[in-house]
């Protein structure tokens, strides 16, 4: 298969769990299971100047993620989550603010290289701050394919923050609730997931979107097709990651051209095998990924 040449933009951080902490951010979450696929993949972002932000740039270097872009603050401290499991291992999280992602400011440097991307890839929360938001939205007149992963962490988005952003995207990640939550801020009076899919695509002129339902699998809007995947059984540790990991795979395999029925029955099986680990990016093998397809959605 091709190299894709991806950037990811947005937030880099530690994940503090009760009893540990990790690290963690989506989009650098998503960079990283795109650069297990061999990819070419480097993530803009920011961190403190501290001790923190030092171990957070040594653990991206040693992943082989290109770091050139991953400015530093004199003042804001590297980013910090609370992170807390139900019983069922879904999280909840308290995202400490400002940090230092929120101030990302525009380099010449970062321009030249979502120019030469394939793709381009963003989240919803990178948006809580107008110098970051700002620099995004700069960014965002050079991308080649964009990627919105949206992420609703109250209180840190706004409705006409949202619809701006889905308007820019040429492609659109959302969980079931964020959907339905989102399908309601652009006033749709439909109930099915792909009711809904197909009244964004047309609100916001969006040809690409994926659902994602959990342990139910997920949905792809793609060239005007549906495509279906049921969700594949896990024994399910936490769920912390596993949205990132199915976007990566995801715009891995579509970028590479592969039919977009495989794209998404890889995606969810590289999804349900985060869930198995403590830890939002495990090293999943291919053959783990095959084995699990292998034993059929549910």
């Amino acid at each position: 298969m091709k190299e894709s040449k991806i950037t990811c933009f947005g937030e880099v951080l530690w994940d503090v769990f009760p009893t540990h902490k990790t690290i963690g951010g989506a989009p650098l979450n998503v960079a990283l299971r795109l650069k297990s696929f061999g990819n070419n993949v480097s993530i803009i972002s920011k961190v403190g100047k501290d001790k923190l932000g030092d171990l957070l740039l040594e653990f991206i270097k040693e992943k082989g993620l290109e770091t050139k872009s991953i400015q530093i603050d004199p003042e804001l401290k590297t980013g910090k989550v609370d992170v807390n499991l139900d019983e069922n291992g879904s999280a909840s999280y308290t995202i400490m603010y400002p940090r230092a992602w929120d101030n990302i400011v525009l380099t010449e440097l970062d321009i030249a290289l979502v120019e030469s991307s394939d793709a381009f890839i963003f989240g919803s929360l990178i948006g809580r701050n107008s110098q970051s938001l700002n620099t995004l939205t700069e960014l965002l007149e050079h991308a080649i394919y964009k990627v919105f992963d949206v992420n609703l962490r109250p209180p840190h988005y706004t409705k006409e923050l949202l619809i701006e952003l889905m308007t820019r995207a040429d492609f659109i990640k959302f969980n079931d609730d964020e959907l339905l939550e989102i399908s309601a801020y652009l006033g749709s009076p439909l109930e099915s997931i792909e009711q809904n899919i197909s009244y964004v695509s047309k609100k916001t002129n969006t040809q690409h979107i994926c659902v994602t339902q959990g342990k139910h699998g997920a949905v792809l809007f793609y060239e005007d097709e549906f495509y279906y995947n049921s969700g594949y059984s896990a024994n399910v540790v936490n769920t912390v990651g596993a949205g990132d990991s199915f976007l990566a795979t995801i715009i891995n395999y579509l970028l590479k051209d592969e039919k977009p029925q495989n794209a998404i029955d890889y995606a969810c099986a590289v999804g349900a095998l985060v869930t198995q680990n403590d830890g939002a990016t495990p090293e999943i093998t291919r053959n783990e990924i095959k084995s699990m397809i292998n034993q059929k959605a549910i």
